[in-house]
């Protein structure tokens, strides 16, 4: 069997989830196999036992939202390449090989990430017109993959990075941190401060990715607060004038019922 000592799946694990289990067996099932670890700023029983059952070592630390548990998770990972896994989603079997090979074919890679597609109620969901329209942006982005300038051209129309699809390259990108403050936009924040260091973004165009939508999602949960409106508004006025990034919001919220 094919294994990647310079990767690591970490996967951040949150209270009680029925589709752990699942996205541990997605990792298992790889053809390129990578070390395997599991954070939880929740240490329950279920998360350590599951652990036990598949020989996967448990950390935690004391948590305080989103933005420090992925901080986190990372300060344990030891390899030079780490994706971070959510335990409601699941990856395709040859995500680790083929996205892998792209970050060490291009050695300024800073975030490698595949095109992705959503599962609800068990089923899966047909291209609706807010993944099409992401599936274009990630396209167009990687026309010049390396421009800084082009980058935050396309992620100034909204964020088109599903982020359990990215594979981070530590070693191009130090002293990054993910904001703690935020609670939904803070993966958009993330592409944009890593957008500043000189490098190169690196996409997979397959889907390899199944983003999960259920009810007790945080993604859902914030939308139902409108944390992520706000959230996102303030995105849009670090690319644009004010008047711009609220006509654009209008935009955006209506993707947001895709989500429901």
């Amino acid at each position: 069997m094919l294994v990647n000592q310079q990767h690591t799946w970490v996967i951040c694990a949150y209270g009680e989830s029925e589709y752990l289990d699942d996205c541990i067996q997605s990792l298992k099932k790889q053809t390129l196999q990578s070390q395997i670890i599991c954070y939880s700023s929740t240490p329950l029983d279920s998360i350590k036992e599951l652990c036990q059952r598949y020989d996967i070592p448990f950390y935690t630390k004391q948590g305080g939202g989103i933005g420090k548990d992925w901080n986190n998770a990372l300060s344990f990972v030891e390899t030079k390449y780490a994706t971070i896994a959510h335990q409601d989603d699941y990856y395709e079997p040859e995500y680790a090989e083929k996205v892998l090979a792209k970050m060490e074919k291009h050695p300024d890679v800073l975030i490698a990430y595949s095109d992705y597609f959503e599962e609800k109620d068990g089923h899966k969901i047909p291209a609706n017109t807010n993944l099409k329209i992401k599936t274009l942006m990630l396209k167009t982005m990687n026309l010049f993959p390396a421009s800084h300038f082009w980058r935050n051209r396309v992620m100034a129309f909204g964020n088109p990075i599903c982020c359990p699809a990215v594979t981070y390259h530590l070693e191009n990108l130090k002293n990054f941190f993910f904001d703690e403050g935020m609670r939904v936009s803070l993966d958009w924040y993330a592409w944009y401060k890593i957008s500043e260091y000189k490098g190169r973004f690196a996409y997979v165009s397959d889907k390899l990715m199944c983003h999960r939508i259920h009810g007790e999602s945080e993604t859902s949960k914030t939308i139902a607060d409108n944390t992520r409106s706000k959230e996102d508004l303030y995105m849009y006025e670090l690319f644009w004038p004010k008047w711009i990034a609220k006509l654009l919001m209008r935009q955006y919220v209506k993707s947001q019922n895709s989500n429901k």
